[in-house]
């Protein structure tokens, strides 16, 4: 019997609760934020072993946070619509400005990013144009291929250090990632600098950019 009248509601109001209060699918969330993976994908970028990895799927999609379609033998998972990317954004955004807890330990992960004086979705959406700016995309090529920022180059963080003959120098680069705690794009950009180049990384990755309703390229696009 209910405690109170509203009890069924809020019990199933408490279910996205439940379904997230677990870092396990907070990450594979933030990795889906990115594109369509198959369980095998998804169990390799988000760093999760396969079989938990898809335990925690089939408890997002009981929520309706994660959805699925095949392709011959393969099972491709996505998140359900873009209220879920947006939603996750605002969870990350509401959390940071709550919890010093969240903003320490996202500081130690990531390093000093203050110093890096990041570039904002916006900022960067008005700057497309420009041809004083060079956008470098380094995570790697097939996730490139899948959806980039538009005019963006790929040059993978493992492969940036060899190549940086490519980039020009008379230019500002702006270098992304994927999500709001990746570290590459901080790492690229350090290595850019420390080169002299001029260098920013982009805020939030690929995920804030999305959030903020941008859209994507598809293809292959390497450094000029």
């Amino acid at each position: 019997m209910a405690e109170f009248p509203e009890e069924p509601i809020y019990r199933q109001l408490a279910r996205i609760g439940r379904t997230l209060a677990s870092p396990v699918r907070l990450r594979l969330l933030d990795v889906l934020d990115q594109g369509e993976r198959t369980v095998e994908q998804l169990s390799e970028e988000a760093d999760i072993p396969l079989k938990n990895t898809s335990a925690q799927l089939q408890q997002l999609r009981a929520a309706h946070l994660v959805t699925s379609r095949r392709a011959g033998t393969r099972v491709y998972y996505r998140l359900a619509d873009e209220r879920v990317s947006r939603f996750l954004g605002e969870l990350q955004d509401f959390a940071a400005e709550r919890l010093a807890d969240l903003r320490e330990a996202v500081s130690e992960h990531l390093g000093e990013v203050a110093v890096l004086e990041a570039v904002t979705a916006d900022e960067l959406a008005a700057r497309l144009d420009d041809p004083g700016i060079v956008i470098v995309d380094v995570r790697p090529a097939a996730d490139h291929a899948r959806g980039h920022v538009p005019g963006a180059v790929s040059v993978p963080l493992a492969e940036l250090r060899d190549r940086l003959d490519e980039l020009p120098r008379d230019v500002e680069i702006v270098a992304y990632c994927g999500g709001p705690y990746c570290v590459v794009s901080p790492q690229a950009v350090r290595l850019l600098r420390d080169h002299g180049f001029s260098a920013r990384p982009l805020a939030g990755g690929l995920a804030r950019w999305r959030r903020a309703g941008r859209g994507l390229r598809t293809g292959s696009a390497t450094a000029p």
